[in-house]
């Protein structure tokens, strides 16, 4: 990262740039692929946010939201990252554990459907996750219903992606005890498990798989941006699993004063109203031009399902021996 350039002393002064100080210090925000893909929020927010601060702000991708975590739990104290962004609920008590996070200090009001109260972890944006199919085929009305159906799915890993892993929290919320018979079922419906959400869309789209797990804001994507009404997303009679996506500053930053200013940044107009369309999610602070009016037609899960941090961190472990043990077979 830069730092002050000086030149040697002159009559006992060091001549230092520190306009090129400001100018060149960098914030490096490490993030999930398709955050910053030329389609996702990125190339706005790194725009919008380098006319403010007079930066350099570079966005990393490094997989898919879980592979986020793996990455920092390997390179620990010595990441060169200042912020991680695109972590969510299932996966913050192991962020937290890793006793790399500072408190962000962010004050918001915040526009989540729940309660928020965390000084390391800073929503951007929520959504509930999904079975997206094509509109007019038979859609299965519960996870139940798609495990006793010969629907053909794509999903993605739990272990390097969020939405995979919200999946296996999805069924476990749902079944409890009885989530092991549901993915028993599910397995002969998966065609391909993939590492990311983009892979697993992407095969959808190419007409692999009659549906793809993703959320229920991804056909507001189609009408938006393609004038497509032909994907829609299934309502689930056991409800839908919340995503809460967030972001962290990284005690060991080197630049913290432009870290807690990007951070501030997060809850801010200038990066909330580019989230709708862009990373086709909510924002977790409404804009004030509102929300596309695609949203409005959006499905209403009948139950919000969501486990709490600490909760989803104990389950996580034996949930993924379930799917590892039906899928395997």
């Amino acid at each position: 990262m830069s730092k002050a350039t000086c030149l040697p002393a002159v009559a006992g002064l060091a001549l230092c740039a520190t306009g090129a100080m400001a100018q060149d210090s960098v914030l490096q925000v490490l993030t999930y692929d398709s955050f910053v893909s030329e389609w996702g929020p990125g190339p706005q927010i790194e725009a919008a946010f380098e006319e403010r601060c007079n930066c350099d702000l570079q966005f990393v991708g490094a997989g898919d939201g879980a592979a986020l975590l793996a990455r920092l739990q390997l390179e620990g104290p010595q990441t060169d990252a200042d912020i991680v962004l695109g972590l969510d609920t299932n996966l913050t008590t192991a962020a937290r554990d890793t006793e790399l996070f500072a408190p962000h200090g962010v004050k918001a009001d915040l526009s989540l459907p729940i309660a928020w109260d965390d000084n390391e972890f800073l929503p951007f944006d929520w959504g509930y996750f999904a079975f997206v199919g094509n509109a007019g085929d038979d859609a299965p009305t519960s996870l139940q219903a798609l495990a006793d159906s010969d629907v053909s799915i794509v999903i993605q890993d739990p272990r390097s992606s969020t939405p995979g892993l919200g999946l296996l929290m999805w069924v476990k919320t749902a079944y409890g005890d009885d989530a092991a018979g549901i993915w028993e079922g599910l397995a002969d419906n998966v065609v391909t498990v993939t590492p990311g959400w983009s892979e697993a869309y992407g095969l959808f789209l190419d007409g692999e798989a009659d549906a793809v797990l993703s959320y229920t804001t991804s056909p507001a994507y189609h009408v938006i941006a393609e004038e497509d009404d032909s994907k829609v997303a299934w309502a689930f009679d056991e409800g839908h699993y919340m995503q809460v996506e967030v972001a962290g500053k990284l005690a060991g930053t080197d630049q913290p004063e432009l870290a807690d200013e990007f951070m501030n940044f997060i809850v801010s107009e200038g990066f909330q109203r580019v989230i709708p369309t862009t990373n086709w999610m909510y924002p977790a602070v409404t804009p004030e031009v509102g929300l596309p009016e695609a949203f409005g037609d959006l499905i209403t899960p009948s139950e919000a399902l969501l486990l709490p941090p600490t909760e989803a961190a104990e389950l996580r472990s034996s949930a993924l021996d379930e799917w590892r043990a039906a899928l395997s077979q």
